[in-house]
């Protein structure tokens, strides 16, 4: 793990994955309950694989949340906007741009280099929709704008931390 990250955090983000956090840069985004709910990850773990998920979902309510989504067809949906909505297409192109900028500054911190990964960001960007938990990642991570579909993912996810703290 780089940098200094509070052992509370890695203590509730471990509670949450149910395992031991890998190549954590520092707390991405805080849920309004005060957990970490986004983790920026190392381009490259410390076990030497590279790691294109540079924002990594970690609460498990909200993934929860976003795996139902997914299993309700809003990826195809997603996608076929995608294909017929320019504006779109290029606020999605935009998001893939911005995710690799955050992915390369994040490497260069770290001292790493990782050409495997060049050029590719995560959840099917720039024109596919493969992972809605990365996209939503991203725009909690990021901010709102970031990602459109994430920002759409976020929407619909409605204010999973109401029923408090997931650990």
């Amino acid at each position: 793990m780089s940098g200094v990250i509070d052992p509370e955090d890695v203590r509730a983000i471990e509670a949450q994955l149910g395992r031991e956090p890998r190549g954590i840069h520092e707390v991405g985004h805080r849920c309004p309950c005060g957990n970490p709910d986004v983790v920026t990850t190392e381009p490259r773990l410390p076990n030497g694989t590279p790691f294109p998920t540079t924002y990594y979902l970690t609460c498990p309510r909200a993934a929860s949340r976003i795996g139902t989504l997914e299993g309700s067809g809003v990826m195809k949906e997603m996608q076929d906007r995608l294909a017929e909505d320019e504006e779109l297409a290029a606020a999605y192109r935009g998001a893939h741009e911005r995710y690799l900028a955050a992915r390369a500054e994040i490497g260069a911190q770290a001292g790493l280099s990782v050409p495997e990964i060049d050029g590719i960001s995560a959840g099917g960007m720039p024109d596919r929709v493969k992972c809605l938990h990365v996209l939503a990642g991203q725009a909690l991570a990021q901010g709102r704008g970031a990602n459109p579909l994430g920002d759409e993912v976020l929407d619909r996810l409605g204010p999973w931390w109401e029923a408090g703290p997931c650990v």
